[in-house]
C-alpha cells in the first residue's frame, strides 16, 4: 500500500516544476516513503531516488526520508543496510545543504549513550560535508551544529580509570576522535583566513586598514564559533575527566583531543599565554558579536591553565621569560575559581594547579605585598574549607600539603602577617592549632644563632603571641571542641619559656606573662576546673543509671536538630572517660608551665 501511494506520487509529480507541487503532494511522500523504508522495502525506494526522472521531486522532498533511513542505519540490519546506505548518500549529494542539515541535527538527539556515540559516528562526516556546502553563511550553522554535538557528548559517562579509557567502554574517546576531524577544516579555513587578511593588512593602506576593521567578516563568525566550541570542550569533558601521563598511558585519546583543542585555539589565532595569563594581561578585544565573559569563560581559561601546568601541554608555546611569581600571580585567579568549587574533580585539579604553580617558586621568595591581592587571601580560605569538610580524605591530605607549601613560598614578613590574616579568620581548631605550630617552627628558626629575623623575635612577635594565647569563648571555651588550638598554643608557650631566657626576653614572653596569664592561663584553669566538674557528674549519673537498670540501655543524643544514633551507656561512659583524660592531659602540660614561669622567675 504504502509503496504503492510513493509510486503514485511520484509519478503525478514528474510532469510538474517543483514550485507547482502541493503540501499534500510533500506528505503523502513523506509519509509512504518512510513506511517502505520501516517496512524493509528500501531496494524499491532507492530505485525511485536513483531514477533520473525523479531527481527533482529527491532533491524538493528526499530529506524528508532522514529519519527512517538513519534510524535503520543505526540498527545496522545487514538485510537492508547497503540500500538505505546508498539511498543516504544519494540524498546528501543532492538534496539541499539547508534542509540536510535540519534533517540530520534533529536525528542527533539521542538518549542511550550507545547511540548517542553510533549516532555522533554516523552523522558527523555527513554534517561537516552539509556545512561546508554552504560557502560563508555556515558559521551560524556551524555553531548550532556544535552545540547540538556537545549536549549529546555530555550526556556519556566518563571514564575514571585507564582500563576505560583504553578500552573506550563509554565510547566518550571515539567521539572526541570524531569530533577532531569533525572541526578540521573549519579550523584550517579560519587559519587560511587569517593568513589572507594579515597579508592584505600588511599591503593595503591605513584608510582601506580602518575600513576592513569597521566592517563585520564572515571569518570573524565562523572564528567565533570555533572559539565558543573550544572554550566548552575545556569545560567539558576536558574539566571534568582525569587525563592520564604517558608513563601511565602510553596513547590516551582524551590527551589527544586535549593537544588538538588547544591547537585549534592557536591555529584560529588565539594567544595561550594570553587566554593563560589573561587576569593580569591586558583584557582582549573579542572581534565578533559576542561579550569577553560569554567567549572566555573562566572555568575554561581555568582548565586550559591546568592542561600548561599540569599536563604540560602546548608548553612550547609559551615564552620562558615569565618569572615562576608571574605564572603563580596568573594561576591564583584559575585556582580560587577551582577551590571554590563543590565538584571533587574541579576541586582536585584547583589543587594540583596550585601545587604546580608552587613548586616553581623559590622558598621564601613572596614577599608580603602579594597578600593585598585578593587570590593570595582568598585561596587559603578554600583550601580551609577543603581540608576541612571535603568528603574526600586524599584531597583534605592533598589540600594540607599544598597549604603547607604555600606558607613555605612566603618570606618571613609575609609568613607573620599570612599567620595572623589566618588567626583571624579561619575560625576552625584544627587549623588554627596548624598554623600556631608554623609560628612555634618560625620562632625557632629565629632564635638560631646567625638567623636575622626580626619578625618572629623582639617587638613585632608578642602582637601575634596575644592572638594566639587566648581562649575564644575566655573560661566558656569548649576545650575538646578546640583542643587542637589550645594543645599547640600550650605547646608553643611551654617552649618561649623553656627557650628564652628571662635575662634575654628575645621573644617579648617575659613581658607579656603578666598579659598571658589574664588572658590564657587563669581562663584555662577555670575553664578545666568547671568542664571536669561537668563531666565528672555526668560520668557519676551514668553509671549509677546502668547500675540501677542492671543491663545495657541506650541513650538518644542529639545534636541542633539532628538525632544522632544511640549511644550505649558503655559507650557513653567510655566518651566521658575520655573527655576526662584529655582534660587531664591539658592540666599537665599547663602546670609544666606554671612550674617552669616560678623556676625562672625566681633564679
Amino acid at each position: 500500500m504504502a509503496l504503492e501511494q510513493l509510486s503514485d506520487v511520484v509519478q503525478r509529480c514528474q510532469a510538474l516544476p517543483e514550485n507547482k507541487y502541493t503540501s499534500e503532494d510533500h506528505d503523502i511522500f513523506t509519509i509512504a516513503g518512510r513506511t517502505c523504508i520501516e517496512e524493509g522495502n528500501s531496494l524499491q525506494v532507492l530505485s525511485i531516488v536513483l531514477d533520473e526522472k525523479n531527481q527533482d521531486i529527491v532533491r524538493c522532498m528526499g530529506w524528508n526520508l532522514l529519519p527512517p533511513l538513519i534510524q535503520t542505519l543505526l540498527k545496522k540490519e545487514d538485510k537492508v543496510l547497503p540500500h538505505c546506505l546508498a539511498i543516504f548518500n544519494h540524498l546528501l549529494e543532492v538534496c539541499p545543504p539547508k534542509e540536510l542539515l535540519i534533517g540530520l541535527l534533529e536525528q542527533l538527539e539521542q538518549d542511550d549513550p550507545d547511540t548517542i556515540a553510533e549516532s555522533l559516528h554516523l552523522l558527523l562526516s555527513p554534517l561537516q560535508k552539509v556545512l561546508l556546502c554552504l560557502g560563508t553563511r555556515k558559521a551560524s550553522s556551524l555553531g548550532m551544529a556544535l552545540s547540538s554535538v556537545l549536549d549529546q557528548v555530555a550526556k556519556l559517562p566518563l571514564p575514571q580509570t585507564k582500563e576505560q579509557e583504553e578500552d573506550d567502554v563509554f565510547s566518550l574517546c571515539r567521539c572526541c576522535t570524531d569530533l577532531t576531524t569533525f572541526i578540521r577544516p573549519f579550523v584550517q579555513e579560519v587559519r587560511q583566513n587569517t593568513l589572507k587578511s594579515k597579508t592584505l593588512s600588511e599591503s593595503s593602506d591605513k584608510m582601506l586598514g580602518e575600513l576592513e576593521k569597521a566592517l563585520p567578516r564572515k571569518e570573524d563568525e565562523l572564528r567565533t564559533e570555533l572559539l565558543k566550541f573550544s572554550m566548552r570542550t575545556l569545560s567539558h569533558p576536558l574539566l571534568e575527566v582525569h587525563l592520564k601521563d604517558p608513563d601511565t598511558l602510553a596513547e590516551s585519546p582524551l590527551r589527544n583531543f586535549a593537544t588538538e583543542i588547544m591547537n585549534s585555539l592557536s591555529a584560529i589565532g588565539e594567544s595561550l599565554p594570553s587566554l593563560v595569563y589573561q587576569p593580569l594581561l591586558r583584557r582582549k578585544e573579542v572581534p565578533g558579536f559576542l561579550e569577553e565573559e560569554v567567549c572566555y569563560p573562566k572555568e575554561s581559561l581555568a582548565s586550559l591553565a591546568h592542561l600548561v601546568f599540569v599536563h604540560h601541554l602546548a608548553t612550547d608555546n609559551f615564552p620562558s621569560v615569565y618569572s615562576p611569581v608571574f605564572c603563580l600571580r596568573s594561576n591564583m585567579e584559575h585556582v580560587c575559581l577551582l577551590l571554590s568549587r563543590t565538584d571533587e574533580s574541579r576541586i582536585q585539579k584547583g589543587l594540583e594547579l596550585y601545587e604546580k604553580s608552587l613548586v616553581r617558586v623559590e622558598d621564601g621568595s613572596l614577599s608580603a605585598d602579594l597578600l593585598e591581592i585578593r587570590t593570595f587571601l582568598t585561596v587559603p580560605q578554600n583550601l580551609v574549607k577543603v581540608m576541612t569538610i571535603c568528603p574526600r580524605h586524599d584531597l583534605r591530605t592533598k589540600g594540607l600539603k599544598v597549604f603547607q607549601l604555600s606558607i613555605d613560598k612566603f618570606d618571613t614578613e609575609a609568613k607573620y602577617h599570612f599567620f595572623q590574616y589566618m588567626l583571624k579568620t579561619s575560625n576552625h581548631s584544627g587549623v588554627e592549632g596548624y598554623i600556631i605550630k608554623n609560628i612555634k617552627n618560625q620562632i625557632d628558626s629565629a632564635l638560631k644563632p646567625g638567623h636575622d629575623n626580626c619578625w618572629f623575635e623582639g617587638v613585632r612577635l608578642p602582637p601575634l603571641l596575644r592572638l594566639v594565647l587566648r581562649l575564644p569563648d575566655g573560661p566558656e571555651t569548649d576545650l575538646l571542641q578546640y583542643l587542637d588550638r589550645v594543645m599547640e598554643s600550650l605547646n608553643l608557650l611551654r617552649y618561649l619559656v623553656i627557650r628564652d631566657k628571662v635575662t634575654e626576653n628575645q621573644t617579648g614572653v617575659w613581658t607579656e606573662l603578666y598579659k598571658i596569664e589574664d588572658s590564657f592561663m587563669k581562663p584555662l584553669r577555670v575553664g578545666l576546673n568547671m568542664s571536669r566538674a561537668h563531666y565528672e557528674k555526668e560520668l557519676h549519673s551514668t553509671m549509677d543509671s546502668k547500675k540501677s537498670k542492671g543491663k545495657e540501655s541506650a541513650l538518644s543524643v542529639t545534636v541542633g536538630d539532628e538525632k544522632l544514633p544511640n549511644m550505649t551507656s558503655e559507650s557513653h561512659i567510655e566518651a566521658l572517660h575520655s573527655a576526662l583524660h584529655t582534660f587531664d592531659m591539658i592540666e599537665s602540660v599547663l602546670a609544666r608551665i606554671e612550674e617552669l614561669v616560678e623556676v625562672k622567675e625566681s633564679v
